[in-house]
């Protein structure tokens, strides 16, 4: 029994380390779209940030804001929660809406309250620890006017050897001095996968 067993063993690992030596890895441009397993990946996320943002930035509140206070709105990223069965990153997301409001050019954005805390620390280390001519100084934060948050959501359906995932990102920018919902949007993305 025990040399059955270890012969067992032998093969079981003969089989693990053939299987590692046909593993091959190549470099691939990052602007590349590759969806291995159908689920959300970093495209969908570029995509979907790049549309929505187009989307805003193209509605009313952004030149009546501006019409009335003669400046661009302040704008932050809050919360976009992960309502999906699957794990999704948010902060991915956040960073990559992030990303495309700072390179519109038409709204300034402030830092979200975790590295707010963060930039708050540092300022204090230099009150304590940098020349005076050198720190940053204190009550000169930038106060956001707008705040946007949502959530991404997803349906699956699927028979036998074929399903399809419908993700949607909603997402809502409100005032941040009257509360008021200033814009509303959704986007869907739909994958079909055949086994």
């Amino acid at each position: 029994m025990r040399k059955l067993t270890n012969s067992f063993l032998i093969v079981v690992a003969i089989a693990l380390v053939s299987s590692c030596a046909n593993r091959t890895v190549t470099r691939v441009s990052p602007d590349q779209q590759i969806d291995l397993s159908g689920r959300w990946n970093d495209t969908d996320s570029k995509l979907v940030a790049e549309e929505m943002i187009n989307d805003v930035l193209s509605r009313p509140w952004r030149e009546e804001f501006f019409q009335g206070t003669g400046k661009k709105p302040v704008v932050i990223v809050g919360m976009i929660q992960n309502k999906t069965t699957e794990h999704i990153e948010p902060e991915t997301f956040i960073k990559d809406v992030e990303r495309e409001f700072i390179n519109s050019g038409m709204v300034r954005v402030v830092q979200n309250s975790v590295f707010r805390e963060k930039l708050r620390e540092e300022r204090a280390d230099q009150n304590e620890f940098a020349s005076p001519e050198t720190q940053s100084k204190w009550g000169r934060e930038l106060g956001a006017d707008f705040m946007m948050f949502g959530v991404i959501t997803s349906v699956t359906d699927s028979y036998k050897n074929e399903k399809v995932v419908s993700y949607k990102v909603n997402l809502e920018l409100a005032n941040l001095e009257t509360n008021e919902k200033v814009w509303i949007g959704d986007k869907e993305i739909k994958k079909y996968i055949k086994n």
